[in-house]
């Protein structure tokens, strides 16, 4: 207890409650000349011993101010004979109590030689200070040379501590007073309104992320300047940002907030800029909010500090709040964003930092439906599954986040309105550790990353595109090799894996049919992927690498028929819509057109669909659109022509002559050998002359690559008076005999069967009756 109100300047207890450090004025300078004090010290730091009561030791009695901050060991080390105690004074030092404490009767607990406690300077000449409370870390910035210099110790259990980065940051430095940051509220430093007082924090993030915030002095009064230096990644980007409105009573300094995988920069009344700490490279993915969005509730026009992840304290109230990104909130300002910019950075921000949920999913699914249309500077789709896949995988493996793809765009060209980015290229900080497998060694692994040329490391689908269109134009006798078993094999082994997943009953008919081409491109994306892998995670080991290539196709497969299954929940489409009888819905046509938008996104990143997919929209298609645009899909590659559906088609529909056509336009446009497999299924003499030429034409093949040496004799035995026809229905006859039929499979395609409808599409053509 004191006699008398004192001005508190700091104040700590250690880890077992059984020493109070506490740090005062006792006097102001007008009371120590009113009362004649001069030599008597401003200040006053006292270590108090809690039990027994009031048993002070005097550790500090000067005229400059000072903090005190017990450090906290590991819960795990937590001892009782020991504690250690950082004072940081205005007098730009930092040092290190170390007090010993023994244990008498009645639990009482005292300091062991109070006379005598060891000290170690921690650091000196510093300009600014901020203590780490849950890391046990102490940065700090000290004037070095031209450029000012930010350090950090590390303390450790053990009792040791040492510097382990060192970090030359380009930021002019006016007012040259120690500024301490999470070392308790400074109420005088608060008041003062000096526009050049250094304003500056350091966030680090679980994912190994170190930023430095630092707003800096504007000589626009309508501008608010501010830079964020990416320490892991070995940028800064300076913004500039012009202030919609300039009351001088309203603005304040701008406060920096952790969010973890975001930084955020808050202006109460203007603005609230969130900024992605993991991927930084793109403006898109960092969001700006102004007016009311950048609102936060309780936060609107006060003082703030951001001492712990995702807190905030409210300096003025002495209040601390939990932040966090609402999720109906950020899912509302998706549906009401106008702007490429912010629909992009709400997307990734609800799919990698709000997390991938069944409902989020499916909210987002239905948001891409609605706003196919709307968005010109990127894929919705494509976007969404990379996210997706993002999300799902890295959590599997460390460094994995830096192999994986998370996003579909390569660069960005869109502006935010009324923002400036500068962005400059800094040195990476100078790292001093070992063993350690916590932050530092994240952090060291992204410094790695960016050494080796980081966006290079992430794995793309170049090669993947080639070698599948490479191996789709293969012939069918180069498809028995090794390598293109495994290739298959591959595929067979995410479908099997896939199937593990999704017991229940499929709300669309994907699945359900072999797709060659698709198992091509699955089992090539299994090979490739898994050779990327096994280049840069040589220590996780093969079978490890295997399943996370399984589970990351196997998830891409999932996602594409997620939004399959949501889009067709969502207009109520039955579970099988091949029936030619009708014209399709309003929400088949919707249907078809997310499809549609799904193998561009699909093709543009060179990713394999579900099987079953072709077909299923060949099949809207055929219900939707009038035949002249469908043989447009079909002739630029929109649609794909299936053997299940054609075969359906060929066989369902009725002989009217609108139906005719369109099976002629079908068949017409088939590869060979899907044709080969159709053909039979349409009984229509159109459809009987076609197999007449392309029999002819594979008998005059094996003419050309046979050598006769007699001429080819008459056949007399064809009752008809057609010289042309008859000779070569003569020579055809002699290639039979020759024991080279090519048509084994087709015991009704022969001579004969050449002559009868070569003979009959001679009368339809000349309009006369054939019996």
């Amino acid at each position: 207890m004191f006699e008398r109100d004192l001005h508190i300047i700091s104040c700590s207890v250690n880890s077992e409650r059984t020493l109070l450090a506490v740090s005062f004025r006792q006097y102001t300078e007008e009371e120590r000349v009113s009362r004649l004090l001069q030599s008597v010290s401003k200040y006053l730091t006292l270590l108090i011993e809690i039990h027994p009561i009031n048993n002070v030791r005097v550790l500090k009695a000067v005229d400059s101010c000072v903090r005190v901050q017990f450090l906290y060991p590991d819960e795990g080390k937590r001892t009782s004979t020991e504690s250690r105690l950082l004072l940081a004074s205005e007098d730009k030092y930092i040092e290190q109590f170390d007090i010993h404490v023994v244990e008498e009767e009645e639990h009482k607990v005292v300091i062991q030689n109070p006379g005598q406690l060891p000290r170690a300077r921690v650091a000196d000449d510093l300009i600014w200070a901020q203590w780490d409370m849950m890391e046990q870390r102490l940065f700090y910035i000290v004037p070095k040379e031209s450029r000012n210099t930010l350090k950090c110790i590390q303390f450790y259990p053990d009792e040791n501590f040492n510097s382990v980065l060192e970090s030359h940051l380009d930021i002019s430095v006016h007012d040259t007073r120690l500024k301490l940051v999470n070392f308790g509220y400074d109420y005088c430093q608060d008041q003062e309104v000096a526009p050049k007082s250094l304003n500056l924090q350091v966030f680090t993030s679980k994912a190994g992320g170190l930023c430095v915030c630092c707003s800096l002095v504007s000589d626009i009064p309508d501008e608010i300047t501010y830079s964020i230096y990416f320490l892991h990644k070995g940028y800064n980007k300076t913004f500039t940002v012009s202030l919609e409105r300039t009351e001088t009573h309203q603005l304040k300094e701008v406060a920096f907030l952790n969010l973890d995988y975001y930084v955020a920069a808050y202006l109460p009344g203007q603005f609230l800029h969130l900024l992605n700490i993991q991927h930084p490279d793109l403006l898109c993915y960092s969001l700006f909010l102004a007016g009311e969005n950048a609102r936060i509730d309780r936060l609107c026009n006060c003082s703030i500090q951001s001492p712990l992840v995702s807190t905030v304290l409210d300096c003025s109230a002495g209040s601390i709040y939990a932040v966090s990104i609402s999720d109906n909130a950020l899912l509302q300002f998706l549906w009401n964003s106008k702007q490429d910019s912010e629909r992009l950075a709400a997307l990734h921000c609800a799919l990698l930092y709000v997390g991938s949920t069944a409902d989020l999913e499916m909210q987002i699914i239905w948001w891409i439906s609605e706003n196919l249309s709307t968005c010109h500077t990127f894929d919705p789709i494509q976007e969404f599954i990379i996210a997706s896949l993002y999300c799902r995988m890295c959590p599997e493996t460390h460094n994995l986040d830096k192999l994986l793809p998370y996003t579909s765009l390569l660069d960005w060209t869109g502006v935010i309105p009324e923002v400036t980015c500068a962005t400059d290229i800094i040195p990476l900080p100078i790292l001093d550790f070992q063993n350690s497998k916590g932050f530092w060694d994240k952090f060291n692994s992204n410094l790695e990353s960016v050494k080796y040329a980081e966006p290079h490391l992430h794995y793309h689908n170049n090669v993947l595109r080639r070698e599948w269109l490479n191996l789709s134009e293969e012939k069918e006798e180069r498809r028995t090799t090794a390598y293109l078993r495994n290739i298959i094999e591959n595929a067979k082994k995410v479908l099997a894996h896939l199937d593990t997943w999704d017991c229940e009953e499929r709300l669309t008919p994907l699945f359900q049919e072999e797709d060659y081409q698709q198992q091509l491109l699955m089992g090539l994306m299994v090979a490739q992927l898994k050779e990327h892998l096994m280049r840069h995670l040589q220590y996780v080991g093969k079978k490890k690498i295997d399943q996370i290539v399984l589970d990351y196709v196997a998830n891409l497969l999932n996602l594409i028929h997620r939004m399959m299954k949501e889009v067709w929940r969502r207009y109520q489409l039955h579970s099988c819509i091949f029936c030619f009888d009708k014209r399709g819905s309003a929400a088949e046509f919707a249907v078809f057109h997310v499809m549609s938008r799904i193998l561009e996104a699909s093709n543009g990143m060179c990713l394999p669909l579900p099987p079953g997919f072709h077909t299923l929209h060949l099949g809207l298609g055929v219900r939707c659109l009038p035949l002249h645009t469908l043989l447009h899909y079909i002739d630029n590659g929109v649609l794909h022509l299936t053997e299940t559906c054609v075969r359906k088609l060929l066989r369902d529909l009725d002989h009217t002559e609108k139906n005719e056509k369109l099976k002629f336009s079908i068949v017409t446009r088939l590869p060979e050998a899907l044709g080969q497999k159709v053909h039979q299924f349409w009984n229509h003499p159109v459809n009987a002359n076609f197999i007449a030429q392309k029999y002819v034409k594979l008998l005059l093949e094996k003419l050309g690559n046979r050598q006769y040496s007699r001429p080819v004799p008459e056949r007399h035995s064809v009752p008809v008076e057609f010289l042309p026809l008859n000779y070569l229905t003569s020579m055809l006859a002699e290639i039979e005999n020759q024991d080279l039929h090519p048509c084994e499979k087709q015991d009704h395609v022969n001579v004969r069967f050449v002559e009868e409808t070569a003979l009959k599409h001679t009368m339809m053509l000349l309009d006369l009756k054939y019996s």
